[in-house]
């Protein structure tokens, strides 16, 4: 068997080592599906000749704008933007935001390359403002490209798909910024587990989460990275998404029960992706990145599309610094009869990232007043979302999230109605911290649209659902925000004049007041989302 061709660019010894070449394949199948089980199977990571030619063929049927720099644009500028300097010592754009050349098994020629070709992407693009994933896209390209020309043309490409539903980079700080919520709040969902230990032992959760494109581009050896942009080109973003959380998975599996190696847990995670090998084959990862029974794609691309505005809103549409982006919940002005500052934090953690950017506000405390029901609907009406907590006389402490307005009762003509979505959850502070998801995340096939008609209004023609599984949308991807069609399974909230009740269960038993008991509250400082968190005592 003859050794595999590697270009200029590669060191031959560590490339034999970190990806041994088993010889050429052929690939005919031209069916997408069966490219999907292929690139998940890895048919053509252990021939380099052959993941090159697949590369090309992906690439090239990328859908492109236009104008798009092919390799004779790069040969005719390439002289003037690097000139005389060493192509090693060339700085890089800003777009990659002080990110490194990842070697990759690149001899200095090939690191060299790579700046170079970063440059010329700078100079072509100049509406690329933030990029940080580039490096590392460019350095794995740059083994399956002839020179730096075709490397250059495959970036430019991918850089340039027109595609609306076919998102591959984020190529500006808004999008990046947007899909790190986004990629939050799959964790809060997927991942409660190593949720809650990133929560118990960092001071910043959404700060953890924020990094998780550096695990991907960047921290994972090359074997690994190259098997996750196999699939990547061949399934778009949505898979980063999977082998991200994945790896947070196993990260918690190993580590769960043991002390960190710092007292950082980002340093932790970062070190622990660059060792993977010992805990987990490139096979595993993917394995276990898709049994995640993940939102699809459109899903996703509305979520992101609900994180990008909230940003927007808060005028966040450039690189700050982090304590501006996410909310802190300042020890020096939150104050809470039943919660401090580190549980509210937790709390915090847990509500979905597009209305974690605001703080939170006092809106209603029985301490100011009273113990009417009716008055506690007058101070949250008009509010969403909102945060209710509940401290027991046996000083139990437990609370819900509730995502839609309260105002949403009165449309039932004095009945109690379900409302609400299914981003709503309950919760338990003491005697130990617990957060309860809706079962139908956990056991979809537990969904039964008619088993909560007695409950609720029944759709109108204008609010139709499709009946086609591809076409359903999660229940956590609610009408309240996306202006999508409600579905009866995504009802979480009633409220009457003698109670309250949340996921079909009776919070609050009373009789037109609170029991005599005290309730306290907070609301966001800003004209956006809104947190009610009841800061006093309350008997139930």
């Amino acid at each position: 068997m003859h050794p595999p061709a590697y270009n200029c660019f590669v060191d031959r010894d560590k490339m034999d080592s970190a990806i041994p070449d088993l010889g050429p394949k052929e690939l005919s199948c031209t069916e997408l599906q069966e490219l999907k089980q292929l690139a998940r199977q890895g048919y053509w990571a252990r021939s380099y000749a052959l993941r090159g030619q697949v590369y090309q063929r992906l690439i090239r049927d990328i859908p492109c704008r236009t104008v798009t720099p092919d390799a004779s644009v790069y040969r005719d500028i390439v002289g003037k933007i690097v000139g005389k300097h060493s192509s090693t010592s060339l700085p890089l754009p800003e777009f990659v935001d002080n990110t490194q050349v990842p070697s990759y098994c690149l001899n200095s020629k090939g690191e060299g390359a790579v700046r170079k070709i970063l440059l010329c992407i700078s100079n072509q693009f100049p509406d690329v403002s933030f990029c940080p994933a580039l490096p590392a896209v460019v350095a794995l390209l740059l083994h399956y490209s002839a020179d730096e020309a075709e490397c250059f043309e495959k970036a430019c490409r991918i850089l340039a798909c027109n595609d609306p539903s076919r998102k591959l980079v984020d190529q500006s700080f808004l999008a990046f910024e947007s899909s790190c919520m986004t990629f939050g709040d799959l964790v809060n969902k997927y991942c409660q587990a190593a949720h809650k230990l990133m929560v118990a032992v960092s001071e910043d959760v959404l700060q953890v989460y924020a990094d998780w494109q550096r695990w991907l581009f960047g921290e994972l050896p090359l074997s690994y990275f190259a098997r996750v942009f196999d699939v990547f080109l061949v399934e778009g973003y949505k898979v980063l998404y999977r082998v991200a959380l994945a790896i947070l998975k196993f990260f918690h599996k190993v580590r769960a029960g043991q002390p960190l190696e710092s007292d950082n847990v980002k340093q932790d995670i970062r070190a622990f992706v660059r060792d993977i090998a010992k805990t987990v084959s490139p096979e595993k990862l993917l394995e276990k990145a898709f049994a995640i029974r993940l939102f699809s794609r459109k899903e996703i691309q509305l979520l992101q599309m609900a994180n990008e505005k909230a940003l927007k809103q808060k005028g966040i549409t450039v690189k700050q610094k982090r304590q501006f982006v996410h909310l802190a919940v300042h020890a020096d002005s939150f104050h809470s009869e039943i919660v401090g500052v580190k549980e509210m934090r937790d709390i915090w953690s847990w509500v979905p990232e597009r209305f974690a950017l605001c703080q939170p506000l006092l809106l209603f405390s029985s301490l100011q007043h009273g113990y009417s029901l009716a008055r506690f609907y007058f101070q949250c009406e008009g509010r969403e979302p909102t945060v209710l907590l509940i401290k027991t006389t046996q000083k139990e402490v437990c609370g819900a999230y509730l995502s839609t307005d309260w105002s949403e009762r009165n449309k039932f003509g004095g009945k109690l109605g379900f409302f609400g979505t299914g981003e709503c959850f309950v919760f338990r502070l003491q005697p130990e911290v617990q957060r309860y998801e809706w079962v139908v995340i956990k056991h979809p096939e537990l969904t039964k649209p008619a088993s909560l008609e007695s409950a609720t209004v029944p759709p109108s023609p204008s609010h139709s659902v499709s009946s086609e599984p591809a076409d359903r949308l999660s229940p956590f991807l609610a009408t309240r925000h996306f202006n999508l069609p409600s579905k009866t399974e995504s009802l979480f909230m009633a409220g009457g004049s003698d109670c309250l009740i949340i996921g079909g269960h009776r919070l609050l038993p009373v009789r037109g007041h609170l029991a005599g008991r005290r309730i306290q509250g907070h609301r966001c400082r800003s004209p956006g989302p809104v947190l009610v968190a009841p800061g006093g005592r309350c008997l139930t």
